[in-house]
């Protein structure tokens, strides 16, 4: 027996010799860990054939394609807005002396963003109304409205050169005398009927003071001539005198500019604008040109009916002054038998009438009194007892108005 146990445990010891025994505890926690090199038993290290070294392949290494971009094109950067090009539907005819080819100037500047708009400068330097031998305006400025059919405003600046004797016939007349002046209101009538025949708006501008005061005194009369007859020929008057003199109403070669900045207005000469100049100037013929073609407007004009020996309209309501008797008119109660028919309105304000009291003779009342007003019945008289007597209805009970306890 004991023979038999002893070789048992020498057949489990070789056993356990040949197989590298088996796997403890301690073995397998530190399995958990990094691997170590693992100890080989003697029968391992004895029969196994070594490993063959691996052979590690080198990896290609992917190459990015190289890819040429071309160079970003410059951006520019433009201050001035780009306006797209619209076709001009009218051009503003601007004529007179050399004053009104730098006014030109700058009206085109001022309607750089009105591209529907073109500014055809025609004036003539060294013209007049005056030497009609040199230069016939009346007759020059039909010549162009009969040649472009696309002039739908016209603007007049002249005056320089008119202080000169007028001849008419064998007769000269000098400067400012009385038949000098009638001659002179004939040649602003016949200029503004061109335009008025035509039904062409037209815009003259007064003439700006000048350095020499003999001068400036002269414009000053020349420009209430102009005032005169375009507004009665229906056209409108620009003054440009407040915006070149100085706070004691006299010529001013500095000033302001259309943005507010002090600069020099004039020219040496004492007479030309500069650019600056001309822009101001431009800017009180813009405000007009703005009103007179402004979108949407153009197909809402009415033509109305005008005298075919002045071009003005023939209804005393639309020439200067008409809408304020018209008015004076309407308040006072009287018939206005000017208009026609359709366009005939009632008085703005009729006979003040009492809403209460009692009318005297001749007078009507709206309402007599406050009872009839409100009618009869019982509602009346609640009524009239709440606001008129101040007495409050008896509270009904359970209604808020009911303040009697307990309840």
């Amino acid at each position: 027996m004991r023979l038999r146990a002893l070789l048992t445990m020498l057949a489990v010891a070789g056993l356990l010799l040949l197989t590298g025994g088996p796997t403890s505890f301690a073995q397998q926690a530190r399995q958990a860990q990094p691997q170590q090199p693992q100890q080989r038993s003697f029968f391992q290290l004895f029969w196994q054939q070594p490993a063959q070294p691996q052979v590690v392949q080198p990896q290609r290494q992917r190459v990015a394609p190289v890819v040429r971009r071309r160079p970003a094109a410059p951006v520019v950067v433009r201050d001035d807005p780009v306006i797209p090009k619209v076709d001009v539907a009218h051009h503003i005819l601007v004529i007179g002396d050399s004053l009104a080819n730098l006014l030109a100037d700058g009206l085109e500047d001022a309607l750089e963003d009105r591209p529907d708009l073109g500014v055809i400068a025609k004036a003539k330097p060294d013209s007049g109304l005056v030497r009609s031998d040199f230069h016939d305006w009346p007759k020059v400025a039909a010549d162009l409205v009969a040649a472009d059919t696309k002039v739908g405003l016209a603007v007049m600046l002249i005056g320089l050169n008119d202080r000169q004797a007028l001849r008419e016939g064998e007769t000269v007349h000098e400067p400012l005398s009385p038949r000098w002046l009638e001659l002179y209101r004939e040649r602003i009538q016949a200029v503004a009927q061109v335009f008025a025949s035509r039904r062409i708006p037209l815009i003259w501008v007064g003439a700006p003071p000048v350095q020499n005061a003999r001068l400036s005194t002269d414009l000053v009369t020349f420009n209430d001539l102009y005032r005169q007859q375009v507004e009665r020929a229906g056209g409108q008057y620009v003054d440009l005198w407040g915006a070149f003199v100085d706070s004691e109403n006299r010529y001013a070669a500095m000033g302001p500019d259309v943005s507010g900045q002090t600069t020099r207005l004039r020219l040496g000469d004492g007479i030309h604008f500069t650019s600056a100049g001309a822009r101001k100037a431009a800017h009180f013929v813009d405000v007009l040109v703005r009103r007179l073609f402004a979108p949407g407007l153009q197909s809402g004009i009415i033509a109305l009916p005008v005298s075919p020996e002045t071009g003005a309209p023939i209804n005393p309501e639309l020439q200067a002054g008409g809408i304020e008797r018209l008015i004076d008119q309407m308040v006072a109660g009287v018939p206005v038998i000017s208009l026609p028919a359709a366009l005939q309105a009632k008085p703005a304000a009729g006979p003040i009438l009492p809403l209460t009291g009692t009318a005297g003779p001749g007078e009507q009342a709206l309402l007599v009194s406050i009872p009839e007003a409100r009618g009869r019945g019982e509602l009346a008289g609640q009524l009239d007892r709440i606001f008129g007597e101040g007495i409050l209805p008896e509270p009904k009970p359970g209604r808020l108005d009911d303040h009697r306890w307990p309840r």
